[in-house]
């Protein structure tokens, strides 16, 4: 009964929930820059190259006979692999630094484009008065 506790203390938290979401959301990502990549990047790509598919570029150790399958280096996976990073890697960026930017926005009390966290609004005002308290105490100080 303490595990079936435990397992319900850790669903009902959102860990599972959160983590459950970000597994769809990243193989749908997934699925987004292979289409990406395989569809949109490569096809230019292999034109440049003379029409080159990069899947099939590979180097054969052993040819197939009716007895033993092929034995090769696929390089051109490689390659198709390296893309698909180098994409996945500068969209994630693209995302983070998106974000970072609302984020720096809904944190910066002056900007009346976007609301202030009502967190932030208080903290600022919190510091607004202890800053008029130390002026106060430094007046007071002096005379």
């Amino acid at each position: 009964m303490k595990l079936l506790k435990e397992f319900k203390d850790f669903a009902v938290k959102g860990n599972m929930l959160d983590m459950a979401i970000g597994i769809i959301i990243g193989a749908s990502f997934n699925a987004i820059v292979n289409v990406l990549v395989k569809n949109v990047m490569l096809p230019p790509l292999s034109l440049l190259s003379d029409g080159v598919n990069f899947g099939e570029k590979k180097i054969i150790l052993r040819e197939a006979t009716n007895e033993v399958t092929q034995v090769s280096i696929d390089y051109g996976l490689l390659i198709e692999t390296a893309i698909d990073f180098l994409i996945v890697g500068f969209t994630i960026f693209i995302v983070v630094k998106f974000i970072n930017k609302l984020r720096n926005q809904a944190n910066n009390v002056e900007d009346t484009t976007v609301p202030t966290p009502a967190d932030i609004e208080l903290l600022s005002k919190i510091k607004d008065l202890l800053e008029e308290q130390n002026e106060a105490l430094i007046k007071k100080e002096k005379s």
